[in-house]
């Protein structure tokens, strides 16, 4: 009889086992990685090398920030500018000058009245010098020896006294000063504890990355308020000046696009979440008509068709506007990230080298 060389129930092979344990999230501990890409948020659709994505949402992160508080500053300045400086009015002083020759006449006969006048009160003054008394003399020099020395007296308590108030307001100075470095200290103490806390909590935080579950993308998250720069308006002030100076401002970015509108990746749900994107850069009345294009690009989603996709969104463009597939002057982006579409509007795609960083910096631009 031949013996079975099955394995017994509830026993197998060792190696099988290790590989179901890597899988199990109770046996071994899930890292804790960035929060995934999803409908609903607007910001930046970000390329970078394969395997640079952390390097790259955090360099991005820093770069959008720099040019985002470079447009505030420039909003803040152009309101100072607005307001009207007083102007200074200079006063108008009337200066009369009256020469005649009856004024002249007039001086020569009070000329001749002072002379009389002055010959009078010089004889009246000595006479008066020669009436003064002995007497009164020595009177005056005994009151200025008292007047001294009463003067001295109260010079010394004087002194005493302003230097009495000079220490005391000293230490009141310093006491001022310890306390208000003391209350500075703590402002500062506490501003930087609630930025740390602010750092800390991802959801307060104004930019944040996002995983999108693709080889060689970042999304980087905008919490947008009413005063805040759109994520276009950033974009396109990092894409310009990159292009005007020439400078590397990234190392591991390669094409940055604004993202204003995201939702899931089915045609009906692109039509309908266009429509408010469309009538802010396409209006049906107005009397310069764009040139636009379409663009269209999917990563890791092997059941979308792209041409669809395009139509639809050509079409929900109004009419004055015109399609341009050589020349377009406004460019309508669709980046498509697994299961959720990014959309946005960007200018001058192909002048600027498809709003690529590395190649407006490159030394072949130059």
């Amino acid at each position: 009889m031949g013996t079975d060389n099955k394995p017994k129930s509830g026993t197998g092979n060792p190696e099988n086992k290790k590989r179901k344990q890597q899988y199990r999230p109770n046996n071994k501990a899930v890292k804790k990685g960035s929060y995934p890409l999803r409908p609903g948020v607007q910001g930046f659709f970000i390329t970078c090398d394969g395997g640079r994505e952390r390097q790259a949402s955090q360099e991005a992160v820093q770069v959008i920030e720099s040019f985002y508080e470079e447009l505030l500053e420039g909003k803040d300045s152009d309101v100072k500018h607005k307001v009207s400086m007083p102007q200074n009015k200079p006063t108008n002083k009337k200066i009369k000058f009256t020469y005649s020759d009856s004024e002249d006449d007039n001086n020569n006969d009070d000329e001749n009245n002072e002379k009389v006048d002055k010959d009078s009160l010089v004889s009246n003054e000595k006479n008066h010098e020669n009436s003064i008394s002995v007497k009164e003399v020595e009177n005056e020099t005994n009151e200025k020896v008292d007047e001294d020395d009463k003067n001295g007296v109260e010079d010394d308590e004087t002194e005493k006294q302003q230097e009495k108030k000079q220490r005391v307001e000293t230490s009141d100075l310093k006491c001022e000063e310890v306390v208000k470095r003391k209350v500075e200290e703590k402002s500062v103490d506490r501003l930087i504890e609630d930025e740390l806390e602010e750092l800390k909590d991802k959801s307060k935080r104004r930019f944040n990355y996002l995983d999108s579950g693709c080889n060689g993308v970042v999304f980087v998250q905008m919490r947008k308020r009413d005063e805040d720069p759109s994520p276009k308006e950033i974009a396109q002030r990092m894409i310009t000046t990159a292009a005007e100076t020439k400078k590397h401002m990234a190392r591991f970015i390669l094409r940055i696009l604004p993202i204003e509108v995201s939702c899931y990746a089915s045609e009906e749900e692109i039509s309908r979440a266009i429509k408010p994107l469309i009538a802010q850069y396409f209006p049906k009345e107005t009397e310069t008509p764009y040139k636009f294009a379409v663009l269209c690009e999917a990563r890791a989603n092997s059941g979308f068709e792209k041409m669809k996709i395009i139509d639809a969104v050509a079409k929900s463009v109004p009419e004055p506007h015109k399609v341009d597939l050589t020349n377009p002057e406004r460019t309508i982006v669709v980046q498509i990230a697994k299961t959720v579409c990014c959309i946005g509007v960007v200018e001058k795609y192909k002048e600027l080298a498809k709003y690529n960083l590395r190649q407006l910096t490159s030394s072949s631009k130059q």
